[in-house]
């Protein structure tokens, strides 16, 4: 970490009117080393980034107990269709693995933590553990080199399987409020695809490029923004492209062809957002045509109904009086001049509530207005994506327009097996941008 940033002017005047005067800070991390399973240890320089809103759980999913069933209970027909039947269901549940089970956002008693330490005027700040970080590489990570056998790169360039769903990351920075409808997008896979028989389909570094179909900005009263976009074309990385090259020398050419450019190929599919990982302050939900909208939580309108039960409490400032009815004296309100000072500016507000029940009603209604404002009346959460935001990609039927050309068609020719090397190397370092 080389510094801290200030945040925005706007972020800073909203804190201090909930009561927190710290002067709030965003901490970029600067990656350095990357420490292998077998303890070794690579050199890294990454781009500085900021910590994301969601956390890596410290404890895998426990594994399912296995049946107490004997196994070879039923042998027969019933028995092995049963079993293909239960096999296809775990393939499939394995398949829908994706960014939901990888990360997931602060727990109840995490929100709660931090809930009570922003009522505190002055508070720390820290970068909670598990905290999820895009680190972008600044430079190459040389981590090996293997060979690969000619026969498993035959598929490269392919259409993926329907419902083929992968990692990506986007290369295009989104935005609800700002984005608009036609504006071209890209993403890059963060993993490679391969068939069923495990052969290579798009290697890692595969661009997407597609088009943003839908964008709403976010409207008044926690209307959130809403957008949608889908991927209509891949193109294979450079290194692919350098490796056709090759390739085609091998094969009896004339020497002028070999002279010219490999031809940039993209490949035309159908592909939609399955899911996504938020780097705004809102959690997203994905539904079923890939549209994606900021998600809010439920209970915020608790929190409106307690600030008006509190400013009530606040102003309840009526004259005690005796068993007969007469007046004792004038009531202090201790309890609710507290909440209500709270309920406006944290513990500070308590603190200043105590110098008069007058000053601990103002507080309380002051709290209960903004509490109505920020959870009822302003604008809901922007959807937002930074550059490098995770998201998963599910890939459709390609689309067949009249008069164009087909999928197969506009792959990028691959030469026949017979004519390829016995092997080719292929470096596994990753390049500038990957994360």
């Amino acid at each position: 970490m080389n510094g801290l940033q200030p945040v925005t002017k706007a972020r800073r005047a909203q804190a201090i009117l909930n009561g927190d005067f710290t002067p709030l800070h965003i901490a970029p991390v600067e990656f350095t080393t990357l420490i292998m399973p077998d303890g070794r240890k690579v050199p890294l320089h990454t781009a500085e980034s900021a910590g994301l809103i969601s956390i890596v759980p410290s404890r895998p999913a426990k594994a399912k107990p296995a049946s107490s069933q004997p196994q070879n209970q039923n042998t027969g027909v019933l028995g092995t269709g049963k079993q293909q039947v239960q096999d296809a269901i775990h393939a499939q549940m394995d398949k829908v693995k994706s960014i939901p089970d990888l990360v997931r956002g602060p727990d109840k008693k995490e929100r709660i933590e931090d809930y009570l330490m922003t009522k505190l005027p002055y508070h720390p700040q820290y970068v909670r553990k598990g905290t999820r970080f895009d680190a972008e590489l600044e430079q190459p990570l040389d981590i090996g080199v293997a060979a690969v056998s000619a026969q498993s790169l035959a598929s490269i360039g392919s259409q993926p399987a329907p419902a083929t769903v992968v990692h990506a990351r986007l290369i295009t920075e989104l935005d609800s409020a700002s984005s608009q409808p036609g504006e071209a997008i890209s993403a890059e896979l963060a993993e490679p695809v391969y068939s069923a028989d495990r052969k290579l389909i798009l290697p890692e570094g595969t661009v997407l490029n597609g088009s943003v179909v839908t964008a709403k900005r976010a409207r008044w009263f926690h209307r959130s923004g809403q957008l949608r976009f889908t991927f209509r074309d891949f193109q294979l990385p450079s290194d692919v492209a350098h490796l056709e090259k090759v390739l085609s020398e091998a094969e009896s050419q004339p020497t002028a062809q070999k002279a010219e450019a490999p031809q940039v190929l993209k490949t035309r599919t159908e592909a939609n957002l399955q899911g996504a990982e938020s780097t705004g302050k809102a959690q997203l939900k994905v539904d079923r045509e890939g549209g994606v909208q900021a998600s809010e939580s439920k209970t915020r309108f608790l929190v409106a109904a307690a600030a008006v039960l509190i400013a009530r409490r606040a102003a309840d400032n009526d004259a005690d009086r005796a068993a007969s009815g007469q007046i004792a004296g004038q009531s202090q309100n201790v309890s609710g001049r507290t909440l209500g000072g709270g309920l406006g500016f944290g513990l500070l507000g308590m603190g200043i509530a105590q110098s008069s029940r007058w000053v601990g009603t103002a507080f309380g209604y002051y709290g209960m207005g903004w509490a109505l404002y920020s959870t009822l009346i302003s604008r809901g959460s922007e959807v937002h994506f930074d550059k490098n935001a995770t998201i998963d990609i599910r890939f459709d039927m390609p689309v067949d327009k009249p008069g164009a050309a087909s999928p197969a068609a506009a792959a990028p020719a691959v030469s026949p097996a017979a004519a390829l090397p016995e092997a080719v190397p292929a470096a596994s370092a990753a390049t500038p941008g990957q994360h």
